[in-house]
């Protein structure tokens, strides 16, 4: 292992191993424990949950091996679905008939910091690409929309 800080921490209430670390925090809103997961380089949480009270009904239960490991299982599951969430919002398509011929329309997004930008793209069944503009962000991608751009030509919609 390479610096002092990827080495692996096994304590009550701090478990650190490979990549990700589980902290026991006070969960402010009550009196109970909250365990955060943290993923290494990141400095917000991929998951915060409630813990379980120790038997002294004060302290947390101490974090275990198994405990770990199913926290971390979970918090990779919620950062997985988190992307698959994003990546729909981002990336839309519809399927549409015209004079015959089926085609899918898509809309792909690309997140900015200075400005979002937008493509509308058309596609045959045979993956080859019919029309290809870009478009404004907030394009509303539907059956309608998609059949009026390839009516008009494939020309940047207005």
């Amino acid at each position: 292992m390479t610096p002092a800080t990827d080495e692996p921490i096994h304590q009550d209430r701090l478990w650190r191993d490979g990549a990700w670390t589980a902290r026991i925090i006070k969960n402010d809103d009550d009196d109970g424990w909250a365990v955060a997961m943290y993923l290494a380089g990141e400095s917000e949480p991929a998951l915060v949950g409630p813990w379980t009270m120790g038997r002294d009904k004060k302290n947390p239960k101490p974090l275990d091996t198994n405990a770990f490991n199913t926290l971390v299982k979970t918090a990779k599951e919620v950062i997985r679905r988190s992307e698959q969430q994003r990546h729909a919002e981002l990336n839309k398509n519809v399927t549409i008939t015209v004079n015959g011929n089926r085609m899918r329309v898509s809309l792909a997004i690309v997140p900015d910091e200075e400005g979002a930008t937008a493509t509308l793209t058309a596609v045959d069944e045979f993956d080859e690409t019919l029309g290809c503009v870009p478009v404004p962000p907030h394009f509303k991608l539907n059956v309608d929309s998609a059949q009026a751009w390839v009516a008009s030509g494939y020309t940047k919609p207005v």
